[in-house]
């Protein structure tokens, strides 16, 4: 009997320290995602706007000043390859119709998602991840103009306001 028991407690004890050191079959990255970025009532001409492999910008408000040049610099902080996960900035003209562009934009392959006819202010190349670009222009006039990543689908999670005051 006595045996029995200590059999059956040493089993006990062994399945209960029995540490399980096999390793996922796979690998994940938790991403932290960032609050967007508003900078209050700061305005400045030199923009630095950073995008990422979960399809966002880190501002959705650029406010600059009209009758100056703007510097604009995107980045791509992600790690996706511009055919995969590309990015742009795109600054449409007033009163363009975004769903239409983004449209006729994703078409545009050829041309790196810029569509023909001319509804943009100014935009950068595209960008793969680790990538950047910078841009200078004359701020338009006074007014609230959209900007978007162009690339085919981003567009309804990567667009935000650009001011011009």
């Amino acid at each position: 009997m006595k045996i029995k028991l200590i059999l059956v407690l040493s089993l006990f004890i062994f399945s209960c320290n029995n540490t399980n050191n096999t390793k996922e079959k796979f690998q994940y990255e938790r991403v932290k995602e960032e609050p967007t970025i508003v900078q209050g009532n700061m305005v400045s001409n030199t923009v630095t706007l950073n995008s990422n492999d979960q399809m966002k910008f880190d501002r959705k408000i650029i406010k600059v000043n009209s009758n100056e040049k703007v510097t604009l610099t995107l980045n791509h902080t992600g790690r996706f390859p511009a055919s995969s996960m590309g990015h742009n900035f795109v600054l449409l003209k007033k009163d363009v119709d975004v769903n239409e562009y983004a449209l006729r934009a994703a078409g545009a392959r050829d041309t790196e998602y810029i569509p023909d006819g001319g509804s943009e202010l100014v935009y950068t190349k595209m960008l793969g991840g680790g990538e950047s670009d910078t841009i200078t222009f004359d701020a338009p006039e006074p007014g609230t103009y959209i900007f978007i990543c162009s690339f085919p689908g981003h567009y309804q999670l990567m667009m935000g306001e650009f001011i011009v005051s």
